[in-house]
């Protein structure tokens, strides 16, 4: 069985695959007579021909190790995560090789961090850490098929980053 090593969620790590959600001084600007700071314009969302849709997804806990057996993709549009109860996120993605998942990558993403997936990122299912996770997603709804999955042959076992 193939095994990996989760690693903590960073911007740089995580830009083959989409956006990294966080509090940054990149584009910040006060409003609201001085009461608020927007962190404007932090991923770049992609709906194709469809519109943008907000949905909940409420996730059953799962542990480390973590068995990784299905991946998926949405070919048609981004599809974002942000956290609303405060339970961390193991996200796993791969990079496309000629229609197939990749070497899988394994992240964190604390509860003070989203994700957004570009268009066509294959990636692992709701995995929500040691508690059950909301999540608000915002992706693409529309006409045409925006789901593809596949199945390891094995699964692929990830441990939690090293402390």
């Amino acid at each position: 069985m193939t095994k990996i090593t989760a690693r903590p969620l960073t911007a740089e790590a995580f830009a083959p695959f989409g956006d990294v959600l966080e509090l940054t001084d990149h584009d910040s600007l006060t409003i609201n007579a001085g009461m608020c700071q927007r962190h404007h314009d932090l991923a770049q969302l992609d709906f194709g021909e469809g519109r943008a849709g907000i949905s909940l997804f409420d996730g059953k806990a799962r542990q480390f190790p973590y068995a990784l057996d299905l991946v998926e993709r949405h070919p048609l549009g981004s599809q974002a995560f942000i956290p609303m109860n405060g339970v961390p996120l193991l996200v796993t993605v791969c990079p496309d090789e000629d229609g197939s998942p990749g070497t899988p990558h394994a992240f964190v993403m604390r509860p003070d961090q989203a994700i957004n997936l570009h268009k066509g990122t294959w990636h692992g299912v709701l995995a929500p850490i040691d508690a059950q996770g909301l999540y608000a997603v915002v992706d693409r709804i529309g006409d045409g098929t925006n789901l593809e999955e596949h199945s390891f042959a094995a699964p692929i076992l990830i441990h939690p980053p090293e402390v």
